[in-house]
């Protein structure tokens, strides 16, 4: 259920606790580019994705992988940084995690792979979905779509890659967490968001799950409640974010708009309202993930939006931007709002050269700095480059 703004605001009912009392800004941004394959002639890389391994001194993980066309992923690799993603070692395959061939004469494959620390275990749990091939193209078989992950142990050795088991009815086609952000919760349980449909329903829904979690295997415990927009292909790509004792999720839709909802549990959530600017403009998303940014106790926000710049460019997938969000009335406080990531190449003459950073990705690597990852792609000949922008904060938290 969507309810109006007002409606929406009155059943959130955050504690004060989690209101915004004090501001970490933004002080610096500096970009960065990393295996940039502008010119085609090396490969495009795409869903770089990053998460932090405590320790002296801590790494830095990244999962990504190949593209060469719209939605067409090649196996997906791992890199590691040691000096907080300043340098990086040379991709390498993460086992299990490349193609194989299926019965009905498919190939079968990973992507949107997002890891993140379970500090629990001294482990990184990678979580994925599987995609399939035919042809040299995508494919869009009718069910068998679901939730994949693997395990990477405090040693540094990839485990088998495991289906994450869920037996719902309304999930028969598919369920995936895909390019999401999970959240875990201090006795090693994982939320994790799922958006979901069953076989016939063209749109679908989202929730999130708590999985028990042991070293190895994920296993779903709990469900929460269903959100729900029947727009296109409804609710999409979930992200869950934690502070102030709250819990958050932010989800794409296609209906020209993206969705925010809060709870106490990271369960049951409330129902959703569109995000707007806090002078109560809304914001005009089109079919592209936003993810959260979080810093000393202070939400913030990373997407995609319409603008005077980007006007010709495909879901106005540049640049990014972020802002810090009002967390009582789940708006972006607009003064605070900067480019994280700049467009490159003319939104306005030229929008179909733009390299496209709708797929992105934010990782906090110290106490006053975080990054956000994104593979760019021109998608009129799938040339690109990794993208880091290096947010310096006004100042230090905790990790």
């Amino acid at each position: 259920m969507t309810l109006t703004r007002r409606e929406a605001l009155a059943a959130l009912a955050v504690p004060a606790a989690a209101q915004n009392a004090g501001p970490p800004t933004i002080a610096g941004i500096e970009q960065t580019v990393f295996w940039p394959n502008l010119d085609g002639k090396g490969q495009t890389w795409f869903h770089p994705r990053i998460c932090r391994i405590p320790g002296s001194p801590p790494k830095l993980l990244m999962t990504l992988q190949g593209i060469t066309g719209s939605d067409y992923f090649h196996p997906v690799q791992w890199s590691e940084s040691v000096d907080l993603g300043r340098t990086w070692s040379e991709p390498k395959p993460v086992p299990g995690m490349g193609r194989h061939a299926t019965a009905d004469g498919m190939e079968e494959g990973y992507c949107d792979t997002v890891p993140e620390y379970h500090a629990r275990t001294g482990s990184v749990i990678a979580m994925a979905h599987n995609v399939f091939y035919r042809g040299g193209k995508l494919a869009r078989p009718n069910d068998g779509r679901f939730a994949v992950y693997t395990v990477r142990d405090k040693d540094g050795k990839w485990g088998p890659v495991r289906r994450l088991e869920w037996v719902y009815p309304d999930a028969s086609a598919i369920y995936t967490s895909n390019c999401s952000q999970r959240v875990t919760l201090p006795d090693g349980d994982v939320l994790v968001p799922l958006t979901f449909g069953p076989l016939g329903r063209a749109d679908r829904g989202v929730c999130s799950v708590r999985c028990s979690f042991d070293g190895r295997e994920l296993k779903i415990v709990h469900m929460g409640n269903t959100l729900r927009c029947s727009v296109g292909r409804g609710l999409l790509e979930p992200s869950l974010a934690q502070s102030g004792g709250v819990f958050y999720m932010t989800i794409r839709a296609e209906n020209g708009q993206g969705f925010a909802t809060s709870s106490k549990d990271g369960l049951n959530w409330n129902p959703m309202t569109a995000w707007a600017f806090d002078d109560g403009e809304p914001v005009a998303m089109s079919t592209t993930q936003q993810h959260w940014l979080t810093h000393s106790g202070r939400l913030f926000l990373v997407y995609t939006r319409r603008d005077a710049i980007n006007k010709n460019v495909v879901r106005w997938r540049a640049p990014l931007w972020a802002a810090a969000v009002d967390t009582r009335k789940l708006t972006l406080i607009r003064a605070t709002e900067r480019v994280v990531i700049p467009m490159s190449g003319d939104g306005v003459r030229d929008g179909a050269n733009v390299e496209h950073q709708g797929n992105f990705h934010t990782t906090a690597v110290s106490a006053d700095e975080s990054l956000v990852s994104t593979g760019t792609v021109t998608t009129t000949r799938w040339t690109g480059a990794v993208r880091i922008a290096r947010i310096r904060w006004s100042r230090a938290s905790v990790l």
